[in-house]
C-alpha cells in the first residue's frame, strides 16, 4: 500500500519550466516502479515517463524526449519530474503512479496499482 501526493503544477508561459514532486508514503518506496502520467482535456490518459525501482532506467514518451527528466530519490519516498521547454501541447493534468511487485530493471507503460490525485499543468501560448 502506498499513498502518492503530487505538488508542483501552475500555470506557465511556453518555453518556461515546472518541476512536479511526488511524496510517497510506507516504507517500501524502493520496491516500487514508478511513474508521471498525464490526460490533456478530451484525451486518454498516457505515460509521460516512468522509472524503474532503483531510477537506473527510464522511459519518456516520444513528444517529450529532450525536455523532461524523471528522477527518483528512494531515501525521500519521492520521485520528481522536470519540465523544461514546456509546450501549450503539455497542457494537462498530472498523475504520479506506482507499481508494485515490479522485477528490479522493468519499465512500465501501464498497469499501475496507485494513484497520486493529479496536478494541474497549464502552458499559455
Amino acid at each position: 500500500q502506498v499513498q502518492l501526493v503530487e505538488s508542483g503544477g501552475g500555470l506557465v508561459q511556453a518555453g518556461g519550466s515546472l518541476r512536479l514532486s511526488c511524496v510517497a508514503s510506507g516504507r517500501t518506496f524502493g520496491s516500487y516502479a514508478m511513474g508521471w502520467f498525464r490526460q490533456a482535456p478530451g484525451k486518454e490518459r498516457e505515460i509521460v515517463a516512468a522509472i524503474t525501482r532503483s531510477g537506473g532506467r527510464t522511459y519518456y514518451v516520444e513528444s517529450v524526449k529532450g525536455r523532461f527528466t524523471i528522477s527518483r530519490d528512494n531515501a525521500k519516498n519521492t520521485v520528481s519530474l522536470q519540465m523544461n521547454s514546456l509546450k501549450p501541447e503539455d497542457t494537462a493534468v498530472y498523475y504520479c503512479a506506482a507499481r508494485a511487485g515490479s522485477p528490479a530493471d522493468t519499465i512500465f507503460t501501464q498497469y499501475y496499482d496507485y494513484w497520486g490525485q493529479g496536478t494541474q499543468v497549464t502552458v499559455s501560448s
